[in-house]
């Protein structure tokens, strides 16, 4: 059992019944709460902080997720943290790698020691009157059983992402029930899983399927990717030479900053090539394809997509082996339609029968806004739908309250690190002003669009859910690193927050009721 457990632990059985009240409260101990946390310790020292985690362990994400070959799909130079350089060889890693690079920082900051395990928020309601949050937190402890605790804070800043880690898309297919075969999905991985010698079909064609494919291939007989249309997916390095060459040369830190900055602009000026020039980036990811395939009608009917690159998140395999699994003959696609399972397999559209020993659902992730958390203000729950995001981390109608999301165009901690930093900045315009509260509020009607401008299916099963962005900075979630880096720490805070002067409280209009 780790010193975190057994703190928590010790939390558990030790915490007074009367409310704590805390001046921050992050939800959610993954890549993005555990940079949050490092954020508010050394931007806003001083400031009491807890970091709420529902699963047995930190790590979110890299430790919730356990099928064979997990890895990122954003290099680490700029997936892990400005102000922890990544040493490890891979740029691509391993998701055990990210998990200790998540723990070391955890640690090395004191971090581990705000952690609260097992701890479940249930609900969060603002108090206009008292300008403060009461959460409504399940707490269980290594036996199992939960107990219903309270806890007040200042300002509440969700970093769970927005995708569901108790579900995931599970579409239904018919005769599943008479497959004779396992069926599993990568979110809920067996432990027991032996699937050495086997025959193993692959449902779906995302990120988690093209990880799939080359890692299962290692022990399969022969691992078979079923798509219904393709997917863009580019072999990139698994190691950066470059990289390596400049940390030879240069202290840790620095070379670090340097390495960042170049993956970072290469990372911006590919997309807004694919974006500027479609046609071009179409011919250069099937001249990719084609060169390690060796075999243009495979990659035109495989992996060639009716859209164009970007308007869907591109897949990233690094040093090809996803194509290399293929050329060695212990993969292949097939790009086709389910009709039904059967006993021995799949059967498609078109009459063929894939046999199988395993099948595994890559059928995507379901998303779900802020870790599940339904802000109520006053009593009365906000329309999420209804509300707008002010410089993708706080909400309209909803007070002290922050999201992180990340880019969907470039690594996710890019974003999430910026709005971190944000929050700090208007904690301490909120001392400065002796403010007790604040709230994004627009000055002038806003266009509405998605949060989340991809035509993706697991994103348009349920943006509707989500907060809207406006047409305009600062409402306006722009996938530019650049801009934003530039533009979102020099904000003016006063001419878009609404404070509520610790003085004169006053009791703002619901969210809810809008």
């Amino acid at each position: 059992m780790t010193d975190t457990a057994v703190a928590s632990e010790h939390r558990f059985d030790q915490r007074p019944e009367v409310a704590e009240h805390l001046d921050v409260v992050i939800v959610g101990a993954g890549l993005s709460g555990i940079g949050a946390a490092y954020r508010l310790q050394t931007e806003c020292p001083g400031k009491s902080y807890a970091v709420l985690e529902a699963r047995d362990a930190l790590g979110g994400t890299w430790d919730l997720f356990r099928y064979p070959g997990i890895r990122s799909d954003s290099d680490m130079f700029t997936l892990g943290y400005p102000f922890k350089p990544w040493r490890d060889a891979k740029a691509i890693a391993d998701g055990s790698s990210i998990l200790r690079y998540i723990e070391e920082t955890a640690t090395e900051h004191g971090i581990d020691r705000h952690i609260r395990l097992r701890t479940k928020v249930v609900s969060a309601d603002w108090s206009s009157a008292e300008s403060r949050w009461t959460l409504t937190l399940a707490e269980r402890d290594a036996a199992g059983r939960t107990v219903e605790r309270t806890l007040t804070c200042d300002f509440l800043y969700a970093c769970a992402g927005y995708y569901d880690y108790d579900r995931g898309h599970a579409p239904e297919f018919a005769g599943a029930d008479t497959f004779a075969g396992r069926i599993v999905h990568p979110q809920f991985w067996p432990e027991d899983l032996d699937y050495a010698g086997k025959r193993v079909a692959v449902i779906g064609s995302g990120a988690t399927a093209v990880t799939l494919v080359p890692s299962m291939a290692e022990q399969a007989e022969l691992v078979t990717m079923v798509q219904r249309s393709p997917t863009w997916i580019s072999p990139v390095p698994g190691r950066d030479k470059q990289a390596d060459a400049i940390r030879r040369l240069l202290p840790p830190h620095l070379a670090h900053r340097v390495i960042r900055t170049k993956k970072i602009l290469f990372g911006i000026g590919f997309y807004q090539y694919c974006r500027r020039f479609p046609g071009a980036a179409r011919t250069l990811l099937t001249g990719l394809t084609t060169r390690i395939l060796k075999d243009e009608r495979a990659v035109a009917e495989h992996f060639t997509p009716r859209y164009d690159p970007w308007d869907q998140r591109l897949c990233a395999v690094p040093d090809g082996d996803f194509f290399k699994a293929m050329k060695k003959g212990k993969a292949q696609v097939v790009t086709d339609h389910i009709d039904r399972f059967v006993p021995e397999g799949i059967r498609l559209k078109s009459g063929r029968v894939l046999a199988a020993d395993v099948i595994v659902t890559a059928t995507g992730l379901q998303l779900l806004a802020f870790g599940g958390i339904t802000p109520h203000v006053d009593g009365v729950p906000v329309r999420l739908s209804e509300q707008f995001v002010w410089q993708g981390a706080m909400l309209t109608g909803v007070p002290n309250f922050a999201v992180c999301v990340g880019y969907t165009n470039a690594s996710w901690t890019l974003r999430a690190d910026l709005s971190s930093r944000l929050v700090c900045k208007v904690l301490r315009h909120m001392d400065a002003n002796d403010y007790a509260a604040v709230v994004p509020e627009p000055d002038g009607d806003l266009t509405e669009h998605p949060l989340l401008d991809l035509t993706s299916g697991y994103v348009q099963r349920s943006i509707g859910d989500f907060p809207r962005q406006g047409g305009r900075h600062p409402w306006k979630v722009r996938q530019n690193y650049l801009l934003d880096s530039a533009t979102t720490l020099r904000t003016d805070l006063g001419k878009t927050l609404r404070p509520t002067p610790r003085a004169h409280r006053r009791t703002p209009v619901s969210a809810g009721a809008r």
